[in-house]
Order: structure tokens, then C-alpha cells, then sequence
């Protein structure tokens, strides 16, 4: 389906940049947004760079849907708006207005369940509804955003030449865009992406924490060690996104000749605020589905402990000096030490996409997606937030091998060899980090997660007799085959239960 014109529903940082995207490749976009501040962003942007006569506003949605109504042609629409209530109130708007064969693509950061709500109620009336995410930032809907969209075949017929057209390509020309499936598998393998986001980005916050205060390094060189690991096009970390950046943020300096970074103040609320969901729905997904990912959880949780700032230094008060702060590391050489630390963030990051992927396999068994798991890291080798061109060729060369497992990555040998390389490096950095006081909640679960996932001997041993003593939970035998985890055959009776006037004897 060739796309001539759009509705844009929300200019906001993304839809305003993408409307500005769409308006390069010729496309009309014809727009609603209730906020002045976001229409007047956006005609200055569309002034700016000469595309006012292809972005129009719209104060209401009826002379929206007049302006894309050509004929029998579908009308295309494209929402970018905060996730829940706000969709809803969109195709309420819309919807006298609609007619079948009407799309509406929802690229705004939405739970995968409303998605798929909003589809049983738009498609027996004929109008389809795709669930999309759109990753990268605003930079990247500027210029070309990786897209993951899920809907019904007919509707991904349609747009998929349209997706190909405005998503980011890789080095080979690519797009970055795929039919991924049915319902809203679209919108989980963004919430899938953004999940591993923040299990990289608190790693590597971790990682930069450690240099600046463990190492004593200053600005310039930290952004030195990030752009050295991100060029290095040998080694896994290369073309690695947020280490690209974080050069960027560790050089850039204000109007005054002061570094932006040292006035950020330490406190991430997009999660605490619910002004961005996919992280939260990332980790109930996790333990909804019986999945690992520690990473991500921890992740998330330290961003929720930072959203916090006053809370935090109310602590500190009470302590009384006598609260954690972070030391210098004594007694390492400096090169070898970062060296290790780039193997741990490596491994750290590798165990982020592990355990994303992990719940992303389960709930494609669950809902009968059917996603290629290739076509979803193709999503994720540009223009998104968490590209990582070493970790995903390393990631597509194991999905292609025969012998892998969706649930079970790690017992893929390339990945437990690269793991097991790394280990080493991981565990210096991480007793490093504990004996001197930094922060390393992310790189050390990553350890534990490597430990007690290939270990045959784990304390829960001790755990699971305690269940059995108190509710008679059942047990399986050491001398027994492992077997799937279901309830055990055996039961001890470790101290039977007794009325209040029966005696021991």
C-alpha cells in the first residue's frame, strides 16, 4: 500500500519527530494534538526544515479524518501518546469517522494486553489495528526508528512497505522493521527491548560509577575508555548505542564551559512517575511467566530506589555518618582492571538480552505468535536504544544454529564459552566493587545469574526441606534424574503434627 497521507495522533518528542521524518519522504501528515506547547514544537521544526507544506494541524478529529478520506482508499493513522486511557479516548474520537479497511498503527509504548483489547474491538468492524513499537528515541524517529509491528496478516501486508520505507537500515540496508505476528506481539517485543534497556543502562551506569569514583578518572578519560570500547570493531561491544553516548554525555559541556553531567542529579522517575510502563510490565512479565531475569529486575528496582532523592537523603541523615560511601579501589593496575570491567559490562549485557529473550520465548509459546527470532534481533541492529552489533551477531549465529533452545540459551555451548571466558573478569570486578563500597547491584546479579544457572548444587536443597517440614510441599531425590519442575513423589514426615493435648509419647 503506498502511504501518501497520515493522522497523526500525539507530536510530542516522538510523533513530532516522525511526522518530520514522514514529511521528508513525501507523506502528508496531517496531524491532532491538545497541546499547544507540542503544536507549536512542531511548525517551528517543519518551518525549520522546509516541510510546512506537508504538515498541517487539526483542531478536531472529524476534519482530520476528512483530510485523509480519498475515495475508497484507507485512511492510515499513527499514534504516538502515553499509554492506557489516552488510546481509548483516541478511537472513541475517531471512530464515527472510520470505515472498514482503516489502519490504525500504535506506536505509542503500550501494554501488549490493551493492544490486543483495542483489536478485538476495532477488527470485526473491519478497521485494523496494529500494535507497534517504536524504539530509538527521538533522534531516531527523526531519522529512522527500528519498528516492531504485530497485527493481523492483511494489516502487515498493507504497511509493510510503508515500515521499510521510514525505519532505520542496518550496514547492509536492512530495514529494521519486520512482520512480527499476530496481536500484541508487536508491543511485548518492545517491552521485551525496553526491558533489557534497563538492565543495560544500569550496568553501564555501574560501569561509568566505578571508573569515575572506584578509579579516580575523570570525565574526559571515562569518555575516552567508552568511545575506545564502542570503535573497537574486534571486540563484542562494538557499535554498542548507549556506550556510543555515553562518550558524548562524558565530554559535553554547557554554555559556561561545565560539564552537563555533573549537575544531573542521580534519580531515574520515568518509572516511578508511570510515564513509561514497559520497564514494570517487563519485570511482572518475568515472574508472571516463571522466567529469570534478575538482571532486569534488580535493574529496574535500583531505577525506582533513585526515583526517590529525598527519601534517600533523609536515610543519610539518619545515619549519622555512618551510611555507605563509595571509596577508591586500592591495590589494582589500572589497565588490566579495565580490561576486566569491559568483560563483566560484555557479560552483564549478553545476560540482559539472555534473560529478555527468555521471557519473550515463553510468552510466544503461551500465545501462539510464532516470532522468528532472527527477524526480532534484525529489529534490534539499528536505530534502537539497545543495539549491539556484537552481542547480536553473536545472538543471530546461535538462533541459527540447529542445536539452540529459545528457553534455554544458555546452554547453548557459544554462549557458555563466552560466558565462561568472561567469568573471571566479572567476579574481580564485582568483589572490587563490594570491598570498597560501590555500586555494582546489576553487574552482581548478573554474576549470581551465571553461577546458579549452570550449578548442579544450589542451597535451595536446604530451602526446599524447610517447605516440606512445615507444608509437606513434596521433594525429588538426589538420587533421582532431575526431571521438570513439578512437584516431587516424596514427603518426610520431619516432626508430625500433634493436637494441644497429645503427648510426644
Amino acid at each position: 500500500m503506498d502511504v501518501k497521507k497520515i493522522g497523526m495522533i500525539g507530536t510530542g518528542s516522538m510523533g513530532g519527530m516522525m511526522s518530520l521524518l514522514f514529511a521528508e519522504y513525501g507523506i502528508h501528515t496531517h496531524y491532532y494534538d491538545p497541546s499547544k506547547k507540542n503544536i507549536e514544537a512542531l511548525q517551528s521544526h517543519a518551518k525549520e526544515s522546509k516541510h510546512e507544506d506537508k504538515i498541517t494541524y487539526h483542531d478536531n478529529h472529524k476534519s482530520l479524518c476528512e483530510a485523509l478520506g480519498e475515495g475508497d482508499k484507507p485512511k492510515v493513522f499513527m499514534f504516538s501518546i502515553p499509554h492506557g486511557g489516552p488510546a481509548d479516548d483516541s478511537i472513541d474520537a475517531l471512530e464515527p469517522y472510520l470505515k472498514p479497511g482503516d489502519i490504525i498503527m500504535d506506536a505509542s509504548n503500550e501494554h501488549w494486553k490493551a493492544t490486543e483489547r483495542r483489536q478485538a474491538r476495532l477488527e470485526p468492524k473491519g478497521i485494523h489495528y496494529i500494535g507497534m513499537g517504536v524504539s530509538g528515541g527521538y533522534q531516531s524517529a527523526r531519522h529512522g526508528p527500528s519498528i516492531s509491528p504485530g497485527g493481523s496478516k492483511e494489516a502487515l501486508d498493507k504497511m509493510l512497505p510503508f515500515l521499510q520505507k521510514i525505519a532505520s537500515k542496518d550496514k547492509k540496508g536492512r530495514p529494521c522493521v519486520a512482520k512480527l505476528g499476530p496481536g500484541g506481539c508487536g508491543h511485548y517485543v518492545k517491552m521485551i527491548h525496553n526491558g533489557i534497556e534497563h538492565g543495560m543502562m544500569t550496568v553501564l551506569c555501574e560501569a561509568w560509577a566505578i571508573m569515575n569514583i572506584g578509579l579516580g578518572m575523570d570525565y574526559e578519560e571515562i569518555g575516552t575508555v567508552f568511545e575506545k570500547w564502542n570503535g573497537d570493531k574486534e571486540r563484542p561491544l562494538r557499535d554498542n548505542f548507549l556506550i556510543d553516548i555515553g562518550a558524548d554525555i562524558c565530554r559535553t559541556k554547557d554554555e559556561k564551559g561545565n560539564y552537563v553531567l555533573a549537575n544531573v542529579r542521580d534519580k531515574v522517575v520515568q518509572d516511578v512517575d508511570n510515564s513509561e510502563g514497559t520497564g514494570t510490565w517487563a519485570v511482572q512479565e518475568g515472574t508472571r511467566l516463571h522466567v529469570p531475569d534478575p538482571t532486569i529486575a534488580v535493574s529496574h528496582l535500583f531505577r525506582v530506589a533513585s526515583a526517590d532523592a529525598a527519601r534517600r537523603e533523609t536515610v543519610n541523615k539518619a545515619l549519622e555518618g555512618k551510611g555507605v560511601k563509595p571509596a577508591r579501589i586500592e591495590g589494582v593496575d589500572q589497565d588490566r582492571f579495565l580490561e576486566d570491567l569491559y568483560n563483566a559490562v560484555y557479560a552483564s549485557f549478553l545476560m540482559c538480552f539472555i534473560q529478555g529473550l527468555h521471557v519473550l520465548s515463553k510468552a510466544n509459546e503461551e500465545n501462539g505468535w510464532k516470532l522468528d527470532f532472527a527477524d526480532v534481533l534484525q529489529l534490534w541492529r539499528n536505530g534502537c536504544i539497545i543495539q549491539s552489533e556484537g552481542v547480536v551477531d553473536l545472538l543471530e549465529t546461535v538462533y541459527r544454529s540447529r542445536e539452540h533452545d529459545n528457553d534455554d540459551l544458555l546452554g547453548h555451548k557459544t554462549i557458555a564459552g563466552e560466558l565462561a571466558k568472561t567469568y573471571p573478569s566479572l567476579k574481580r570486578v564485582v568483589l572490587k566493587a563490594i570491598e570498597f563500597d560501590l555500586h555494582a547491584g546489576a553487574l552482581g546479579t548478573s554474576l549470581e545469574y551465571y553461577k546458579y544457572s549452570g550449578s548442579t548444587e544450589l542451597p535451595t536443597q536446604f530451602q526446599e526441606a524447610e517447605l516440606d517440614y512445615f507444608g509437606a510441599h513434596m521433594f525429588d531425590l538426589k538420587t533421582a534424574e532431575p526431571g521438570k519442575p513439578v512437584t516431587g513423589d516424596h514427603h518426610f514426615e520431619w516432626k508430625p503434627a500433634r493436637g494441644i493435648f497429645e503427648t510426644n509419647d
